[in-house]
């Protein structure tokens, strides 16, 4: 499906950044492309592209295939600038995504995560078990406040962020939501950020 943005949106012109990788909930990735592009945002699905100029992912429950042409490991801090928002979907991407083959190095994605976080002028918006993809930087979300799926809740606890018992919580430019099934929450509430910081 192509992203046309609307003109009259809220975040028209924007870029939006979601991580991909196989085993994604089909439901959330295909609201996120409609949702966004309704409000007038680019959706733009990055991923690790391990030298390929294409990779086509398939959903975890009917196998949909989602074709990523975008590689995160060009997304310099130049690069990220471009994006308002950087959201980590749920089902297995962040899994996935946080492989590194150099145990002394962080995994690009976990990189890319760690500097959005440097930068406040994005919003980061974690969905279900994509607080995996922060277990290797616990710092960027210590003491702060986050839910995440139930599955989760000991890892979050560990990495030292505050759990909060509601479908969706704002922590100034973190958003993160309990299950993919809450994604129109979980967008709906970026998207009202993203106005409230002027985009």
């Amino acid at each position: 499906m192509a992203d046309v943005p609307s003109r009259d949106g809220v975040l028209s012109g924007q870029k939006i950044a979601i991580l991909a990788e196989s085993d994604f909930y089909e439901p959330e990735i295909a609201y996120y492309q409609r949702r966004f592009a309704e409000e007038g945002a680019r959706v733009d699905f990055v991923t690790r592209m391990w030298g390929n100029k294409s990779i086509t992912f398939t959903g975890h429950e009917h196998r949909a295939p989602l074709t990523v042409t975008r590689g995160l490991e060009d997304l310099d801090d130049r690069g990220l600038r471009e994006y308002k928002a950087l959201i980590v979907p749920s089902g297995m991407v962040a899994d996935r995504l946080r492989y590194t083959e150099d145990i002394e190095r962080l995994a690009p994605a976990t990189d890319l995560l760690r500097r959005a976080f440097a930068r406040s002028g994005v919003v980061k918006g974690i969905i279900c078990h994509g607080m995996w993809l922060a277990s290797s930087i616990p710092y960027v979300v210590r003491g702060r406040k986050v839910v995440c799926h139930n599955n989760l809740l000991g890892d979050v606890r560990n990495m030292g962020a505050n759990y909060v018992d509601q479908d969706v919580v704002v922590d100034g430019d973190l958003v993160t939501a309990r299950t993919g099934d809450h994604c129109h929450l979980f967008a709906r509430t970026i998207i009202d950020e993203l106005v409230l910081r002027g985009v």
